[in-house]
């Protein structure tokens, strides 16, 4: 079998490369082990797909070569997408600022990636693993369970290691190493923490609160809300915080941001020297995780029995609860994986491999990573096109 392009991988950044090829007149084939198109699409946003942010910018983005994802995000910006959403009739909200959802399933975009394929005559061929890849004079031999293929040109777009149960694989970094490109290391990104079992313990009863905090790890804050689980802290903050926290670090939580909690304190004690600072947690947290706090601390007393240190104590303690996580669920639940194929190995206009010519490596492959609230998504939409427009 002959074909100008043959992408492996039939995910969010795959198939937006091969309807972008197509269109511009190449045989396309799109090869996928598993039984679905964009499962990571599909599961998504809670069904929904956080499908871009219409606010995303390389500034949302972590790399260890931070200017190389400008080319593509500027090229192919939100607005182009979201263009494509309206033309195909895909009803969408905007939820958080910048962040769009399908108002109605997630399968919507899968479906229209589906049919730009169609249009464009790339045929994508899923439950078709690739077995190996070679390079050959004028291109490259791919080999499957049925078949051998010769193209021109092949593109990477087999993801990370995030959510291994929908088949995620070290495929692409192998094929990297493969051809002598550098394969940064990898680990969970966008991921809830763990916590040691003491801690984990006097948590417990607050599984299923979620509250609006703070998060400082690694030089990054993040004001997003915090969800306590029955493994240890979830939310947006904490999935966020995740990718710039290392293991061995502090997490630092403000459980009342924009609040000045000693000069609150200090006021209520003049006001009412009997109140507690259960009363004062009463009026700004859930009343769960007050007692919890209080019973914690031994905080008790009418607010006059404390000296003024003593009211900075309770502040520093709820403005700079510091944790040290006992890690991460790792790749089991991440959003995404950190690392991978170095772009320095890569052309920023292309995403073709410097050295290896007709070779590309797009998407989360790539060591390019968003942070959380459609970036990633935009990611893949942008480094697909760029390899579609030159492959």
């Amino acid at each position: 079998m002959q074909v100008d392009v043959v992408i492996i991988g039939a995910g969010a950044a795959g198939l937006m490369c091969a309807a972008t090829a197509g269109y511009r007149g190449r045989r396309v084939l799109v090869l996928d082990h598993a039984r679905k198109a964009g499962q990571k699409i599909l599961m998504s946003g809670g069904g929904r797909c956080n499908f871009t942010n219409l606010n995303s910018t390389p500034n949302q983005f972590l790399s260890a070569n931070p200017r190389f994802c400008i080319s593509a995000l500027k090229r192919y910006p939100p607005q182009a997408f979201l263009e494509l959403v309206e033309r195909h009739g895909i009803e969408h909200v905007e939820k958080a600022a910048g962040q769009l959802f399908c108002a109605g399933k997630a399968k919507d975009i899968v479906d229209m990636l589906l049919t730009e394929c169609e249009w464009a005559g790339a045929e994508v061929q899923m439950k078709t693993a690739v077995k190996a890849l070679e390079a050959i004079d004028g291109g490259y031999r791919v080999t499957t369970a049925d078949d051998t293929i010769s193209a021109d040109s092949v593109v990477i777009a087999t993801g990370g290691l995030s959510i291994p149960t929908m088949g995620a694989t070290p495929f692409g970094y192998e094929i990297a190493r493969q051809f002598g490109l550098e394969v940064l290391p990898t680990r969970a990104g966008l991921v809830p923490f763990t916590l040691h079992p003491d801690l984990k313990e006097r948590l417990a009863p607050l599984a299923g609160m979620s509250i609006p905090v703070a998060a400082t790890a690694g030089g990054m804050r993040f004001e997003e809300p915090l969800l306590f689980t029955h493994r240890g802290l979830s939310g947006p903050a904490m999935l966020q915080i995740s990718s710039f926290w290392q293991p061995g670090e502090p997490l630092v939580i403000d459980l009342l941001p924009g609040r000045d909690v000693a000069a609150d304190l200090t006021e209520r004690r003049a006001a009412r020297p009997q109140g507690t600072v259960l009363q004062y947690l009463d009026d700004h947290l859930p009343r769960r995780l007050g007692r919890v706090l209080c019973d914690w601390h031994g905080w008790s007393r009418p607010l006059q029995e404390y000296p003024q240190s003593g009211l900075q104590a309770v502040a520093e303690a709820l403005q700079q609860w510091t944790i040290h996580p006992a890690g991460t669920e790792g790749y089991r639940t991440a959003e995404v994986t950190l690392g991978g194929v170095d772009t320095r190995e890569l052309s920023s206009q292309t995403m073709e491999a410097q050295r290896q010519p007709g070779l590309f490596f797009i998407g989360e492959v790539v060591d390019v990573t968003g942070h959380l609230g459609g970036h990633n998504f935009q990611w893949a939409w942008a480094s697909g096109v760029a390899a579609g427009q030159s492959v």
